[in-house]
């Protein structure tokens, strides 16, 4: 009985064992020696050189790190309006049996499919300004004075990127509202409509506060989605040009292993990694409230 009773305990561990060690070994041990490294001048090749704060001296001093913090601050206040407005809009839309549903949703879901690379390579052509469809179709409707370098203007070369991620940010978005519109009290929507509310207030007195738990969710998504891009500017732009369209990430890598600063590229990984750990310690502390509180 004992032995069983023991096999029965330890069977879910040693189950967990396996994973634990692999998640221990590729996520948690990089992410410790990224803080040592922090506090180091490597250039990955020599041994590393303890250095203590210089690297987080030298970043808190330096012009491009600034800008792409607040490159990644205007992603953010992007991404948490225009894609979750738009996303639950189009949710709110197809959320009912009419013709073309299905297709509709699997049209705005599409671009999520596509790489992000893919993505980038793609718009990159429409901006071209040269034979770039956006230019193209400027022209043609007579607006050339509207016609631009996208990628090579810096005064719109953060925004073009942006469009590109918020594209892709609305089917996800649209997805997740569609599964939090289907656990909606329906008894509380006709209560309402019984009532004499009209439609604006059916949406704000009664689904929206219905979906919140939803858009706590899309919220937190879309603030580590923003702090986390990388992809769509090293294929797009690479930061450029002078610097205007660089964002953490891309900084990170460039510092890290194109000007071999190792010790420096972990530094604003570190801040990086603050930064959206401020926002999931936010998230999982409103999730175990609801917990408890439910």
């Amino acid at each position: 009985m004992n032995k069983a009773r023991l096999r029965t305990t330890l069977t879910p561990y040693l189950f967990l064992a396996l994973p634990v060690t692999i998640y221990m070994i590729w996520v948690i041990g990089p992410m410790i020696y990224s803080f040592y490294l922090s506090l180091t001048r490597w250039d990955g090749f020599s041994a590393p050189q303890f250095a203590g704060l210089s690297n987080f001296t030298r970043l808190f001093q330096d012009p491009v790190f600034y800008t792409s913090l607040w490159n990644n601050l205007e992603w953010i206040a992007i991404f948490m309006t225009i894609p979750i407005a738009m996303g639950l809009f189009i949710a709110m839309s197809l959320n009912r049996d009419i013709p073309g549903s299905k297709f509709f949703k699997a049209c705005f879901f599409a671009p999520m499919v596509l790489s992000l690379v893919v993505s980038g390579l793609v718009w990159s052509w429409l901006y071209n300004p040269g034979f770039g469809l956006i230019n193209t179709v400027l022209r043609r409707i007579g607006l050339e004075s509207f016609a631009r370098g996208w990628l090579s203007d810096p005064a719109v070369v953060m925004e073009a990127v942006i469009t590109v991620a918020v594209w892709r940010q609305i089917g996800y978005v649209m997805v997740l509202y569609l599964a939090g519109l289907q656990s909606i009290d329906k008894n509380l929507i006709d209560a309402s409509q019984v009532d004499g509310a009209n439609a604006v207030q059916r949406f704000f007195n009664v689904i929206l506060p219905q979906l919140a738990p939803v858009t706590v969710v899309v919220i937190v998504i879309s603030i580590i989605d923003s702090l986390r891009a990388f992809d769509l500017v090293s294929v797009m732009t690479r930061g450029g040009p002078f610097n205007s369209s660089s964002v953490l990430a891309n900084y990170m890598y460039i510092q890290a292993f194109n000007n071999y600063n190792m010790g420096y590229g972990a530094a604003i990984s570190v801040i990086l990694f603050l930064i959206s750990g401020a926002f999931i310690v936010f998230y999982l502390s409103r999730i175990v409230r609801e917990e408890t509180n439910g």
